[in-house]
């Protein structure tokens, strides 16, 4: 044991080893799920709204996709810090109405520009339950323990990319494009009335720190003294910017590069799966070799896929579908393995501030990862290359930080 273990077991304790309860899981799974609905449900329909708001540039649609996240990005910056002081439940429930008011405008609408701010406001609201189902997670659990809940948590997450674009094309198909939110809307209303009845308050009134102006401030003081939970938060920002890129391109690049729009819900749903199956790994595997060296070994593979494509199509020509599915495939395979670690890695030493120290992961990592998205994404338009490349250069730069990270912990054990 080195003397940074030693140190966070002086100030944080040993981890308390709690018997995982399935109902707690699965709630946590929806509180995050919802977000991940309103996304991926809404894919299929990207064509058809843009069409009934009068959108002349397709390109523009991605918009719907990637603004969520920046609403999602700031609004943890409210939201976290309030549920320190006010406890989770309350800012759960808060969140909920302002995406259920957004929800409404975004179905009653008929302009577009209304419509992308509809969507920062849905995922402002969403960042409530998404961000501060990690600080009630922190709150029960801690160490590899903490990032194996999050692992399965996430492998039940998983579960709604798998099926959320064939519910989303079923339902246009019966109804139309509006009927997406009417259904999250329903979702939603599921979920909050579950919190509310089964979930505990996990913030004792002790434990909760007094509401002032300075609260903000104080805790964003607190989280930068954590030089690891920032670089964290940096290569979650790497990575979840590239993952976003598919996010927003996906209907994109299957239903007009490969024109193959029927079967965009199977592909979108198969390599979701490829996700889920490495979250469903790493939360069997996490204990043995620790949070740390999962993700490292994880973001290595996922850099040198990417680079490997590069490589064999430097040329610009789409590959067969199959073997650009196969690629996407692996690439997220190795995701599966950051996702839950990384954010374990970076709350590991903020249980004192988990509502905030969450927010501001969320808020730092989503800062970057949306002009990323934006950017690259804009050169999608007739090769997926482009969307390789920006893989392979936040691979590399993750990589370079997981070294540096490395090198400090050496220094600091000798």
């Amino acid at each position: 044991m080195n003397i940074y273990s030693i140190k966070l077991l002086y100030f944080y304790g040993m981890p308390e080893i709690k018997k995982i309860k399935v109902e707690f899981i699965a709630l946590m799974a929806s509180l995050m799920s919802i977000v991940a609905l309103s996304i991926d449900a809404l894919l299929p329909a990207l064509p058809e709204i843009g069409k009934s708001l009068g959108v002349t540039n397709p390109e523009n649609n991605q918009l719907l996709i990637t603004m969520i996240f920046l609403g999602i990005g700031f609004g943890q910056l409210i939201f976290g810090p309030l549920s320190d002081s006010f406890g989770r439940k309350p800012i759960v429930y808060f969140g909920f109405i302002v995406f259920f008011i957004a929800s409404i405008i975004c179905v009653t609408t008929k302009n577009f520009e209304v419509m992308v701010f509809a969507r920062i406001l849905q995922g402002i609201g969403l960042s409530a339950p998404r961000s501060i189902s990690l600080s009630i997670i922190r709150d029960e659990y801690s160490g590899n323990y903490m990032a194996k809940i999050i692992s399965i948590v996430v492998m039940f997450f998983i579960l709604v990319p798998v099926v959320a674009p064939t519910l989303g094309q079923f339902l246009i198909h019966f109804f139309n494009w509006e009927s997406v939110f009417y259904f999250n809307l329903i979702i939603g209303v599921f979920i909050m009335i579950w919190f509310w009845m089964r979930q505990p308050e996990t913030l004792a009134k002790e434990k909760r720190i007094k509401f002032s102006s300075h609260l903000f401030i104080d805790g964003t003081k607190e989280f930068f003294k954590y030089k690891d939970a920032i670089a964290f938060t940096a290569i979650s920002g790497f990575i979840t910017g590239s993952f976003m890129v598919y996010l927003s391109t996906s209907q994109q690049i299957f239903q007009e590069q490969y024109k193959l729009a029927d079967m965009f819900p199977y592909i979108f749903a198969s390599l979701a799966i490829s996700v889920g199956l490495a979250t469903f790994l790493n939360s069997r595997l996490v204990e043995k070799f620790g949070m740390f060296k999962m993700a490292y070994v994880s973001c290595i593979a996922y850099t040198i896929i990417s680079v490997l494509y590069v490589i064999l199509f430097s040329s610009g020509k789409n590959p067969s579908v199959y073997i650009l599915v196969s690629f996407f495939a692996l690439q997220f395979f190795a995701v599966g393995f950051m996702f839950g670690n990384l954010r374990a890695l970076a709350m590991q030493p903020l249980g004192h501030i988990a509502g905030i120290g969450a927010a501001i992961n969320g808020f730092l990592s989503t800062v970057l990862a949306v002009p990323i998205a934006n950017y690259i994404g804009s050169f999608v338009k007739t090769s997926v290359l482009p969307l390789f490349i920006g893989f392979s250069i936040f691979g590399v730069l993750s990589v370079l930080v997981f070294i540096i990270l490395k090198q400090k912990s050496k220094l600091v054990s000798v």
